[in-house]
């Protein structure tokens, strides 16, 4: 197993001085402070009933801790060092999609959120809170992970708290946010989409925390309308011929 780890130069320093704010992000500020899309409408696949793991099974990843279901909640204990759970009902969409819950890191100090998802045919993941707490991004974009990619950024989560993700993924974009600020925006069609080798065992749809307790509630997938394609002017022409 690859460790995860592993840091860039840039980002090893990032975390040594305490930096929480972005330093390779490519969103600018402005971008942080759009206002969130709204929220979809289509047809809604409830990932987690609140009650038990039907539909998913806990990833063999070795070392893995418990994952329990309480008040609600999923809860990933500690691993050695990782802990997941993965889909094993039935074929969910790949695109036109999101992905919303919230989660909490309840114990530890590394990342209480792995979400690994479908990028059309590509899986990804979303990591939140790792390399030491802070880190946030997506692994991969052009074979770099979310420690050395345009999506690298730094985020001051406290446990005990719980944070509201979105995850969206449409024929061209991927977007997440966390209560409501954008965090990461790619365009898929323009960038290399891969996954880390230990997020294998994660897909289609997984959730992973890194020897941290890690809790989620209210996780669900919704369908998005795909984008209307845009016809030339000429071609409405020789249609109406």
């Amino acid at each position: 197993m690859l460790n995860f780890h592993c840091l860039s130069k840039t980002a090893t320093l990032a975390i040594c001085l305490g930096v929480v704010a972005s330093l390779s992000s490519t969103l600018s500020a402005e971008e942080k402070k759009e206002k969130p899309v709204a929220a979809p409408k289509g047809k809604v696949h409830q990932l987690f009933d609140g009650k038990t793991l039907k539909n998913w099974k806990v990833t063999d990843f070795g070392g893995q801790g418990d994952v329990l279901v309480e008040k609600g909640q999923l809860i990933l204990e500690p691993g050695e060092p990782i802990t997941g759970i993965h889909w094993v009902g039935k074929e969910l969409p790949k695109v036109n999609y999101e992905i919303s819950f919230d989660a909490q890191r309840v114990d530890g100090n590394d990342f209480f959120c792995a979400l690994t998802f479908p990028v059309k045919e590509k899986p990804c993941s979303l990591i939140l809170g790792g390399w030491g707490g802070s880190l946030i991004g997506l692994s991969n974009i052009n074979d770099f992970d979310a420690s050395e990619n345009d999506t690298t950024d730094y985020y001051s989560f406290e446990n005990e708290k719980w944070y509201k993700i979105r995850l969206r993924v449409d024929d061209k974009l991927i977007r997440a946010w966390i209560d409501d600020q954008l965090i990461a925006k790619v365009d898929h069609t323009e960038n290399r989409i891969s996954i880390r080798i230990e997020m294998e065992l994660s897909k289609p749809v997984g959730l992973a925390t890194f020897q941290t307790t890690g809790a989620v509630k209210n996780f669900k997938m919704t369908e998005l309308k795909p984008a209307k394609k845009k016809v030339k002017i000429n071609q409405k022409v020789k249609a109406a011929k």
